[in-house]
C-alpha cells in the first residue's frame, strides 16, 4: 500500500509539471548567515561592555606596578572596533592622557606585516617571485651560500640564514644619518645558514625585501606604503617617515623608560621598513580588519582574498609539533585557537598585534616603557583564557622514552639569532642549558616562565616535551640520533637552539676566561707588592738581565691583558647606547681596544720568555710556577681573542 501510494504522488507529481511546462520555478535561496562559532563553556561573551571592564581592571594596575607612562589597546570582532582603550599618559609633565584614535606609538617590528603586505601586493601583480632568487630584483649581490640563493619566501619566514645584525640599527641624531638602501649596502652580513633551512630572525632580511619593494614599485618605500596601504584603509594617523612630518608630531607619545623619567628624543629607526612605523591604536585596528576579511576593508580591497589566505595559511615548521611561521606572520596559537600575528620592540616602546582567525578578532596593544613588565604576555593569556577557554581534556601521560630521549637533549644551545662572525659573538658564551631532574623531566634555565622561574617540561610525544603550568611545548629536531637544534612554542617561528659543539663549550670556556683573569690580576697585583716587601726587608731583586728585563715585561703583559678584557667589559655594558647607534666614535672604541689586544698578543712573547728563564735557571717552584700559569692565561687570552672574532679587520657587526 506504502509503495502504491508514493508511486501515484509521483505520477501527479509528474503529470502537472508537463502540464504546466511554460511555468517558472523560482527559487529564493535562503539569507546567508554567519558561520555558527561554537562558544566553548565558561567563556565570557566577547562584548564591549565585557572586554573593557576586564581591560580596565588589568592596564591601569599594570601601568602602577611597572611604573609605565602609557599603553594603547584595541579590540576589534567582525569588522567593527568592540573596544578603543588608551592608558596613563601621552605626556606625563602636560597630564595628556593617550587617545587610542589619534596618539602615535611605535610598533617596532610589527611595522614588518605592512612590508610583507606590500609584497604580497606585489606578488599579485605578477612582479615579484616568492620562490626566485632576489638578487634579479637588487642592483647589489648577495652571495649565495652552498648553492642556494635567497628567495623572498626566505626572507618573509627569517629563513634567509644571515647571522645577527645591530650595528646602526638606531640613530640618535635628530635627522636620519643613512637611508635603508644605505645601511643594506654598507655591508652584508655573513650567511651562516643554508636558505630555507633554520629559522633565524632578521632585520636585515626585512630590510632587503623592503629595498626590493621599493626598486620594483618604483616609489620610496614610505610613499608606496602611504598610497597603498595607509590611504585605502583610511590610516590618517599612521606614517614610516623619519623624524615625524609635522602634522603628526604633536600626536606622538613621549619616549619614556618610566613614568618618573624624563623622556627621552624620538626614535629613529635606520632600517625603518623593518621597525620605523609610527601608528595610533585606531589605525591599526583598520589594518587588522583588513587582515581578518582577506585584504577587505569597507569598500577597498588591498589584497586579493586568495592572496591574504596565502599569506595566513603557509606554514614553515622549524619543528614539527611547535608553533610555525606563516608568511610573515608567526603564529601564537593556544587553546585551540588559529592566533596570528606579530611583536614588535624599540627600546622605548613594546607592543603586540594578534588575530584570531577563527574568530574573526583583532587585538593590537603597544605600551610605553623600556620593559613591559609581562604585560602582553598577560593579555595575551588572559585575553583567550577568558573568551575562548581550551576544551576540556584528559591529561596528557609522560612517554615510556622521556627519561631516553631527554638524556639526548641534555647540554649546552645557543640561538640561532646570534653572530658568529663578528665581536658579538661574545653573547655566544651565555648559552642556553637543558638539564635532566631525577624524575625524568627536562629542565630550563634559560626558559623561565612568566614567574622568572625555571621550566619543567615532560616528554607527551617523541620528543615534544609539555610545561604543564603554562602549556607550552619544547621540542626537538633530531638527526642521525642526535638532536639538530631545539625550541620552545614562543620562539620557534623565529629561532631556534642549536647545540654547542665542544670547542665552543661554556661549560669550560666561561671557567678558562675567568681562571685567565684572576692570573692576570693576581700578577698585576703582587708584581708591586713583591717590589715593597723586598725593599722594607731590605732583600736585593735576585733576578739578573735578561732575566730580570723579561720577567718585567711579562708584568705589563699581565697589564695590557686586563686591559683588553676591561674594554671589552666596557663594550657590554655600554653596547644599548652606544654599538647599536649610528656613532663613529664609538667604532673608534673599538680600534683602541683592538690595538690593546695587539699589544696583549705580543706579550705573550714576553710571557714566554719570561718563563724560559723560570724553567732554566736556578729558582723557587713559586716562581716556576706563576710563570708557566701566565703563559697559559696569555694563550687563553690569544683562543678567546680569535675564536671570538674581537681582533677582526672589519667592524661589521
Amino acid at each position: 500500500m506504502l509503495k502504491r501510494f508514493v508511486c501515484t504522488l509521483l505520477s501527479a507529481g509528474l503529470s502537472l509539471f508537463a502540464a504546466n511546462g511554460t511555468a517558472q520555478i523560482q527559487i529564493n535561496p535562503l539569507p546567508e548567515s554567519k558561520p555558527i562559532v561554537p562558544i566553548t563553556i565558561g567563556s565570557h561573551e566577547l562584548s564591549a561592555a565585557d572586554a573593557g571592564a576586564w581591560l580596565d581592571g588589568l592596564f591601569p594596575y599594570a601601568l602602577r606596578k611597572n611604573n609605565l607612562a602609557g599603553a594603547v589597546v584595541v579590540v576589534v570582532k567582525d569588522g567593527q572596533i568592540l573596544v578603543s582603550k588608551g592608558y596613563g599618559y601621552a605626556d606625563v609633565a602636560a597630564k595628556k592622557s593617550v587617545n587610542p584614535a589619534s596618539t602615535l606609538f611605535r610598533p617596532g617590528s610589527i611595522s614588518k606585516t605592512f612590508l610583507w603586505t606590500a609584497v604580497m601586493q606585489l606578488v599579485e601583480q605578477g612582479k615579484l617571485n616568492l620562490d626566485g632568487d632576489i638578487n634579479q630584483y637588487l642592483d647589489f649581490a648577495i652571495p649565495p651560500r652552498d648553492g642556494k640563493p635567497i628567495t623572498l619566501r626566505d626572507l618573509m619566514t627569517h629563513t634567509a640564514g644571515f647571522e645577527e645584525t645591530a650595528k646602526n640599527l638606531f640613530s640618535g641624531d635628530v635627522a636620519l644619518p643613512m637611508s635603508n638602501e644605505t645601511w643594506l649596502k654598507e655591508w652584508v652580513p655573513a650567511r651562516v645558514f643554508p636558505a630555507g633551512e633554520v629559522s633565524a630572525y632578521s632585520n636585515y632580511g626585512a630590510a632587503l625585501a623592503g629595498y626590493i619593494v621599493q626598486r620594483v614599485s618604483g616609489q620610496p618605500f614610505d610613499e608606496y606604503i602611504e598610497q597603498h596601504i595607509f590611504q585605502p584603509l583610511g590610516m590618517q594617523h599612521a606614517t614610516f617617515r623619519q623624524p615625524l612630518p609635522t602634522t603628526l608630531k604633536a600626536d606622538m607619545a613621549q619616549s619614556y623608560a618610566s613614568a618618573t623619567t624624563p623622556p627621552k628624543p624620538f626614535e629613529l629607526v635606520i632600517p625603518d621598513v623593518a621597525g620605523g612605523m609610527s601608528v595610533s591604536g585606531e589605525d591599526m585596528a583598520r589594518f587588522m580588519i583588513a587582515q581578518l576579511q582577506n585584504g577587505h576593508y569597507d569598500n577597498v580591497q588591498i589584497l586579493r582574498p586568495e592572496t591574504a589566505k596565502q599569506m595566513h595559511e603557509f606554514t614553515h615548521y622549524a619543528i614539527p609539533g611547535l608553533l610555525p611561521i606563516a608568511l610573515g606572520f608567526y603564529h601564537m596559537d593556544r587553546n585551540g585557537q588559529t592566533i596570528i600575528g606579530h611583536a614588535g620592540d624599540t627600546e622605548l616602546f613594546h607592543s603586540n598585534m594578534m588575530l584570531f582567525l577563527q574568530q574573526n578578532v583583532g587585538v593590537f596593544v603597544s605600551v610605553d616603557g623600556d620593559k613591559d613588565g609581562g604585560l602582553r604576555r598577560q593579555l595575551l593569556d588572559g585575553f583567550t583564557d577568558r573568551y575562548f577557554p581550551a576544551l576540556p581534556q584528559l591529561p596528557q601521560p609522560t612517554l615510556a622514552t622521556a627519561r631516553e630521549h631527554g638524556a639526548l637533549l641534555v647540554g649546552r644551545y645557543v640561538s640561532s639569532r646570534a653572530s658568529f662572525d663578528n665581536f658579538l659573538s661574545l653573547g655566544n658564551l651565555v648559552q642556553a642549558q637543558v638539564r635532566m631532574a631525577a624524575d625524568g623531566t627536562l629542565i630550563t634555565p634559560s626558559f623561565k616562565d612568566l614567574a622568572g622561574e625555571p621550566r619543567h617540561w615532560r616528554e607527551v610525544k617523541p620528543f615534544i616535551w609539555l610545561d604543564d603550568v603554562s602549556g607550552s611545548h619544547l621540542g626537538a629536531l633530531m638527526q642521525n640520533g642526535k638532536p639538530r637544534w631545539i625550541s620552545v612554542d614562543e620562539a620557534s617561528p623565529v629561532a631556534v637552539w642549536i647545540p654547542v659543539t665542544g670547542w665552543n663549550s661554556a661549560a669550560w670556556n666561561l671557567p678558562l676566561l675567568f681562571a685567565s683573569l684572576l692570573v692576570f690580576l693576581l700578577t698585576a697585583l703582587l708584581w708591586p707588592i713583591a717590589s715593597v716587601v723586598r725593599r722594607r726587608c731590605g732583600k736585593p731583586f735576585a733576578l739578573q738581565n735578561p732575566a730580570r728585563r723579561w720577567y718585567r715585561w711579562s708584568r705589563v703583559a699581565a697589564i695590557v691583558s686586563l686591559l683588553f678584557a676591561a674594554g671589552w667589559w666596557f663594550v657590554v655594558m655600554r653596547f644599548d647606547d652606544s654599538a647599536a647607534n649610528a656613532n663613529d666614535r664609538f667604532d673608534v672604541t673599538l680600534r683602541l681596544i683592538q690595538l690593546v689586544g695587539v699589544l696583549a698578543v705580543i706579550g705573550t712573547f714576553a710571557a714566554v720568555m719570561n718563563a724560559f728563564h723560570a724553567w732554566h735557571e736556578r729558582g723557587g717552584w713559586w716562581r716556576k710556577l706563576n710563570s708557566a700559569a701566565l703563559v697559559l692565561a696569555c694563550f687563553a687570552m690569544i683562543w678567546f681573542a680569535f675564536s671570538l672574532h674581537l681582533l677582526n679587520l672589519h667592524l661589521n657587526y
